[in-house]
């Protein structure tokens, strides 16, 4: 019989995540401030749900054009992408139904605007969900619109977080296929 380990309840849970890609698109990426470490940091995380078994939602604005390339390359099969015309996912029925299929209670958010849409959509998700906001994979036109937005969803009670510390929150060990598989990502 193996010991019942103790582990810190703010710890992520693997089975509880839902990866939430928020509006990864082509003409609202080509004017992020940090563009191209936020397409990294997003890409990461989609290869690494498809590694440990994570679901994937992904929403896109209407009009604003496909997922960005590199991102949806990486989406791991079975990735959902849901359209919109609100801002906060939750406005939107498609999204709502995914989340009710995947029952998760922690959403893991990244993506653009951080101040709009990805804002937004943490601060409806805090009501029933603990959500998690990739510091470094979120992004604005503008920095000073991310740091506010950080520090106001920290203080409403998202947990903010970062892409490597996420990735290895979930893994929890080295030494395992998983790991090994993931090591790329972090290398």
């Amino acid at each position: 019989m193996g010991r019942d380990l103790r582990r810190a309840p703010s710890l992520l849970r693997r089975g509880d995540c839902l990866l939430v890609i928020i509006d990864m698109q082509e003409k609202l990426f080509n004017v992020m401030e940090g563009k191209e470490a936020l397409a990294a940091n997003v890409e990461r995380l989609a290869k690494f749900a498809g590694i440990a078994g994570l679901p994937v939602v992904v929403s896109e604005q209407q009009n604003l054009g496909p997922t960005i390339e590199p991102v949806a390359a990486a989406l791991p099969a079975g990735a959902q992408t849901v359209e919109k015309i609100i801002f906060d996912c939750f406005g939107c029925a498609p999204f709502q139904e995914q989340l009710w299929e995947h029952d998760k209670s922690t959403l893991v958010l990244c993506g653009i605007e951080s101040h709009i849409c990805v804002a937004q959509t943490a601060l409806s998700g805090l009501v029933g969900h603990q959500v998690h906001v990739i510091a470094d994979a979120v992004a604005s036109r503008a920095a000073a619109n991310r740091e506010v937005t950080l520090t106001r969803l920290a203080n409403s009670g998202a947990v903010i977080s970062s892409t490597e510390m996420f990735i290895y929150e979930v893994l929890r060990e080295a030494g395992t296929d998983e790991f090994r598989q993931v090591l790329p990502l972090v290398k």
